[in-house]
């Protein structure tokens, strides 16, 4: 699976979560080094780095200023799933490294 120059959106998230339908994640991928700039909602500005594995999953860092000036980072495991439409929908478990370290789920989209 490749993910170079993807958009997804969120679809779904635990209520500790940051970010919103508005937030958008731009995917850069070169072989197995994925990043990403995100933005939106209640992100001023993010970015992840992570590894994706010959499945598709990805393992991310992440880290992000939010509208309150707080910089806030985490870690994320992203399944991914295909769907009918050949867009990619992304399962998320991520944890924060920051803060009080509460764990959650989200799900993504592919724009």
């Amino acid at each position: 699976m490749n993910y170079h120059n993807k958009k997804f959106k969120l679809f779904s998230s635990s209520e500790n979560g940051e970010t919103s339908e508005e937030t958008i994640f731009h995917y850069k991928q070169e072989e197995h080094i994925l990043t990403s700039e995100y933005s939106g909602g209640q992100i001023i500005k993010g970015h992840l780095i992570g590894v994706v594995d010959a499945d598709g999953t990805i393992e991310m860092k992440y880290h992000q200023i939010n509208t309150k000036g707080e910089l806030t980072t985490g870690m994320c495991t992203s399944k991914p799933e295909l769907m009918p439409n050949g867009k990619i929908k992304l399962f998320e478990k991520w944890q924060w490294t920051s803060g009080d370290k509460s764990k959650g789920e989200s799900i993504l989209i592919e724009l």
